[in-house]
């Protein structure tokens, strides 16, 4: 079988590089190697750089309104091809074809929201702020900056970023994970049709040379990433070093908590779907459920069967509820998991390692296969409770009250998500309240927040000032100007040696 060469986009045109080094990029229902995509050396940054930087004056003088008609074009190519896009997905990160739709539907979301950037970019204005003095603030571009995205959502974590800072005038490169590259080149070529000048967009495919590469490079004004949170940590510090303006998305340990009083029905669909949709594969993944009094009796053997039932196939089989985990390392890493879980004490409900691979389609066998884990009797001192898993393995911890709930959650270096089911409104708003976390849902599985109100976490799960997309995410791309201004016949003559106030 044929590979493709997948390779870079700078300035409108592919681009090969130089470096001469390349990565396999395989798909996982089928193991198979179906392609090889370029790894950009720091040459190659560089001349993705120096293409934005000669394309950032013109594009940052276009108007607003003519950068949102861009984007419009842009929308509509998106919506004619969703699906070629959410295919290339699912052939490459092993998601469900249904859910790489969703993906693709909650990057139209931002593309949407960009459209309304003249709207957006308009600032304060205030007359006679002092005697003959007008004052008045506009945001402006930044310049060049770049976008570091994760491979388990390569068209939705890259819209988080580029529609908005594409819109606000800035130019963009986007360094895509070499999972599943593919995607990205084909939002290049979309971007292309819908008008956007060379040199706006453009995408360096590659690894960790890359990327520091991006961060060392002085005419990289803003970088954005999404990944583990020691990444994200280390991103947000050496980024600022080099005087940039740094958004670093990390890790997190989503907890949905069970109230006695709530619908059981609805909570097990939602901890079903939360934790094992995707494999698991998500940031906003429920990968603990906090049972609250004698519910868990009830719960864990309704989630038992459930997890035993999943269809674990080959996500272009539109009755797959769950795909192939991304990569054999990976694979490996939450097997781990699973041992050390059992090691360590945890009961080990449902056995995903045990998985009869010749039910997940033909020419499967040598995919990357798991099913979904169940753990009963987690604690807050294993591993298992601790760290990021990143696959298909829910814990069941058990706590007396909703008080020792919202302690546990609040004490977990994490921040990211949080889920609480139950039918009382004091509890629902006093966990709203008291919970430490920046995404919360009320019998809502994966508070993923809507366009306009932007996404992201408190405490490790988030390096930086500003959450992704919405307004802050226009904040964020661009920088307040204030102007004072007066007209020489309000201006009293003879030098001032004292701070200027209003009179």
């Amino acid at each position: 079988m044929s590979t493709a060469n997948i390779q870079h986009y700078i300035n409108g045109q592919m681009s090969a590089g130089d470096s001469g080094q390349h990565q396999a990029v395989t798909n996982p229902a089928t193991g198979q190697v179906t392609g090889q995509v370029a790894l950009a050396s720091h040459a190659d940054v560089a001349t993705a750089v120096a293409a934005a930087e000669a394309a950032f004056p013109a594009w940052a003088d276009t108007p607003p309104i003519r950068r949102a008609r861009v984007m419009f074009k842009f929308l509509q190519l998106l919506g004619e091809h969703k699906d070629e896009l959410a295919r290339a997905i699912t052939l490459e990160h092993g998601k469900v074809f249904t859910d790489a739709q969703g993906e693709v539907a909650r990057g139209i979301d931002i593309v949407e929201f960009a459209c309304g950037i003249p709207q957006l970019l308009k600032g304060d204005y205030t007359e006679q702020v002092s005697t003959g003095i007008d004052n008045w603030t506009t945001r402006q571009p930044l310049g060049v900056v770049a976008g570091i995205t994760p491979f388990n959502f390569p068209v939705m974590v890259p819209m988080w970023m580029f529609p908005i800072a594409i819109a606000a005038g800035n130019t963009f490169i986007l360094k895509p994970s070499p999972l599943d590259p593919s995607a990205s080149l084909l939002i290049a070529d979309l971007l292309k049709r819908a008008g956007l000048p060379d040199g706006v967009f453009n995408v360096v495919q590659g690894d960790k040379a890359s990327v520091e590469a991006l961060l060392d490079h002085p005419g990289v004004k803003a970088l954005s990433f999404v990944g583990s949170t020691p990444i994200a940590n280390l991103i947000y510090e050496r980024g600022a070093r080099h005087g940039k303006r740094v958004q670093a998305l990390g890790g997190a340990k989503n907890h949905m908590v069970v109230m006695p009083d709530a619908d059981l029905d609805k909570a097990v669909d939602a901890l079903i779907g939360a934790a094992y949709g995707s494999a698991g594969e998500r940031c906003m993944a429920i990968s603990v459920a906090v049972l609250v009094g004698d519910v868990a009796d009830e719960v864990v053997p309704r989630l038992a069967e459930r997890a035993r039932l999943l269809k674990v196939k080959n996500g272009l089989e539109l009755d797959a509820e769950m795909g192939p985990i991304v990569t054999a390392q990976a694979h490996r890493r939450i097997t781990g998991y699973i041992e050390q879980g059992v090691a360590e004490g945890a009961e080990l409900v449902v056995d995903g390692r045990d998985l009869d691979v010749a039910t997940t389609g033909d020419d499967c066998a040598e995919g990357f296969w798991m099913g979904g884990s169940l753990f009963d009797h987690v604690t807050p001192e294993m591993t298992l409770y601790q760290e990021e898993i990143f696959g298909p393995v829910l814990a069941c911890v058990r706590v007396p009250d909703i008080a020792t709930a919202i302690r546990l959650i609040n004490d977990h270096e994490f921040g990211n998500g949080v889920s609480c089911f139950t039918e009382s409104g004091s509890v629902a708003r006093e966990f709203g309240r008291r919970i430490q976390v920046g995404m919360v849902g009320i019998n809502v599985p994966i508070p993923v927040p809507m366009a306009w109100h932007g996404f992201g976490g408190w405490k490790r799960s988030l390096f930086g000032d500003t959450h992704a997309y919405g307004e802050e995410g226009v904040r964020f791309y661009t920088k307040q100007k204030s102007i004072m201004q007066r007209w020489s016949d309000s201006i009293e003559h003879g030098a001032e040696f004292v701070m200027p106030t209003a009179k």
